[in-house]
Parts: C-alpha cells; sequence; structure tokens
C-alpha cells in the first residue's frame, strides 16, 4: 500500500506524519516518511536525523537539591519513607517545558503526614511539569520538608562529580534530551535506475515536546550546524581577491539608536527589558546568551557577535526589527 502511495508523488521530497499516538503524559509517538529519495540518500539523513534528534535538542532538567537538614545523600530522614538518595532519583525521573535559559531556581515545601508529588514544586512561571503526579516522597509524620531546586536548561546527559557535595547540596544525574528514542528505516522500491527510497523515522518523546516539535528542533540545530560551510567558497573568492570581507546581510541596530531616543525622550533604555519586547522565545534565549538584558544592550550590541550566538539566524534580526517598529512605531526603513 506505501508503495502505490509513494508512485503518486512527485520528485519533489515531501514528508508526512504516518502515525501519532500518546502512550502516556511521558511519552509520545511520531512515525514519519520522506520520500522518494535516489539510492543512499535515506541512510545519510537518517543518521543525521538521529543524531540530531538525541543530541542536538535542549531539554529542562532538575539538576540539584539543596536541604541543610540532610547529613550526606545514603541518610535516612526520620518519617520519610524513602531514603534521600530515592527522593534524588525521583526528582531525576521529573519532565519539565519551559523557555529558560541557564538555571533557575524552585522550592518544595510541605508538611506531613502526605505523599509528596512533582504538584508540590513551587516553580517560576516559565516552567511547567508534564506530569503532576510524578512521585517525590512520602512522608509518614508530621514534619516539615523543605527542598531547594535547581532547574537547568542544557542538552546531552551530565554525571554528578563525587566531590561536588557540600552546603547540603546535592547534584543530580541529569538527563537533558527529551527525545528518548530515535529508529530509522529504509523502503526500496523500484528497478535498475529507477530505484529509490522512503525514510521511515520513529521518534519517542518524553511528553516535554511532540515528535513534531522534536522533528522540526533537529532539523532547524542540523541546519544551522551546516550553514558555516555555505558561506566558504565566498570567503575564499574575498581572501584571493584580496579584498575586504564583507559583513552578513544584517541591519546597524546603532542607527537606529539616536532615533528612538529622539521620538522617546522620556524612555530610560537601560531599564526597559527585552522581556518587554515579547520575543519568540529561541530569540529571547539568544539574546539572554549574549548577555543582553535590556533594550539598550541590545541596541549597543554588535550584529556579528549576535550572529556566531548558538542557534542565531540572520532572519531573526528581521524579526527583532519588525518588533521595534511595532512598539516604538518610527519608520526604520530609511535607517537600514
Amino acid at each position: 500500500m506505501v508503495r502505490e502511495q509513494i508512485r503518486v508523488f512527485t520528485r519533489t521530497l515531501q514528508w508526512k506524519c504516518v502515525e501519532s499516538r500518546t502512550d502516556s503524559k511521558c511519552l509520545y509517538y511520531g512515525r514519519f516518511i520522506l520520500s522518494p529519495l535516489m539510492k543512499g540518500q535515506a541512510d545519510t539523513i537518517g543518521i543525521a536525523m538521529r543524531r540530531a534528534l538525541l543530541g542536538e535538542i535542549e531539554g529542562t532538567c532538575i539538576t540539584r537539591a539543596k536541604s541543610e537538614k540532610i547529613p550526606h545523600e545514603y541518610s535516612t530522614i526520620l518519617g520519610i519513607q524513602e531514603s534521600v538518595h530515592e527522593i534524588l532519583m525521583n526528582l531525576k525521573e521529573i519532565v519539565l517545558r519551559s523557555n529558560l535559559y541557564g538555571t533557575c531556581e524552585a522550592s518544595i515545601c510541605v508538611r506531613g503526614p502526605r505523599c509528596v508529588t512533582a504538584q508540590d514544586i513551587i516553580l517560576p512561571p516559565y516552567v511547567e511539569i508534564v506530569d503532576n503526579t510524578q512521585h517525590i516522597a512520602s512522608l509518614t509524620e508530621p514534619i516539615d520538608l523543605c527542598i531547594g531546586l535547581q532547574l537547568e536548561r542544557n542538552r546531552g546527559y551530565r554525571i554528578k562529580t563525587a566531590n561536588n557535595f557540600q552546603d547540603g547540596s546535592y547534584p543530580i544525574d541529569t538527563l537533558f534530551m527529551p527525545v528518548r528514542n530515535v529508529n530509522h528505516s529504509i523502503h526500496s522500491y523500484g528497478n535498475g535506475n529507477e530505484k529509490q527510497e522512503i525514510l521511515f523515522l520513529e521518534i519517542w518523546t518524553n511528553g516535554s515536546l511532540t515528535p513534531k516539535e522534536a522533528l522540526y528542533e533537529a532539523s532547524r540545530n542540523l541546519i544551522d550546524l551546516l550553514i558555516p560551510f555555505l558561506h566558504a567558497e565566498e570567503e575564499n573568492v574575498h581572501l584571493e581577491n584580496n579584498q575586504p570581507k564583507t559583513s552578513l546581510p544584517l541591519f546597524p541596530f546603532h542607527n537606529i539608536l539616536a532615533e528612538i531616543r529622539k521620538n522617546k525622550k522620556k524612555i530610560a533604555l537601560k531599564f526597559l527589558f527585552i522581556d518587554q519586547l515579547e520575543l519568540p522565545p529561541r530569540i529571547y534565549n539568544c539574546l539572554k546568551n549574549s548577555n543582553i538584558h535590556t533594550l539598550l544592550d541590545l541596541l549597543n550590541s554588535s550584529q556579528e557577535d549576535l550572529i556566531k550566538t548558538e542557534h542565531f539566524r540572520i532572519e531573526d534580526v528581521k524579526n527583532i526589527f519588525g518588533i521595534l517598529e511595532k512598539h516604538f512605531v518610527i519608520d526604520l526603513k530609511n535607517k537600514r
């Protein structure tokens, strides 16, 4: 049946989600196809996408727990059924969804007897728990349990170090990867020179994003990694002609700084934070990564430095310009 469907496709590559389901709050599944591909292309794309899905997507996790009443990781606390180590392992399993960049703080402060779940975690407004029912501890006595938590958004896997326990602060082995598993398979059809391939991708995620969202983010990250090679030939031409290297086609932020000040004299730009500009989450995170926190920081920044920031793209500059035009109601077209 799949073979007959593929025959009606054009030579242009097309992708399709052929199956999507939610097995639980923390387990999503999606199956996708890409076709028609020439012989060998399906394996090339499949391997690259699998690595990008598993290694290039960021996730948010609890990376550290702190309580001054805990003597060491393997101790037990009177009135709590679980050991400290078991509580840390339960915290490790909690799945979070956020647009966080870097780290932030959260906490648990409850009184027993009761069952402590993920719902009892006090979080910043930009962090969300995927499954509030995830178990943390069981309090069997009328005691207080207060734990400070550190949250972080990152990628890959981090193993705690044995010498990093101090002041009642305990690091947690962290699996930032929101994609749990990826499989790719290839179906070939046709004969001789007409032989073509279909790539099948199966993606399982932890619920912090859907398989479709993971596929999109992994594709964008993979493209961003390859962009420097697209400019390699252009750079060589400039060097051979002994000409100064041209900059990327960006817009000069510093040219509009005076214009905004002229039209908005009463605004203290250093007190206008980029949080107020309603930027898309990815652009906001990129700017924070470059230590840009206020509008003045942004307008005084070098655009070349911004482009070097991880995940920041050329079209993001146009997006920022549109937002500035909207917020300050000034004509920037003649300033570019």
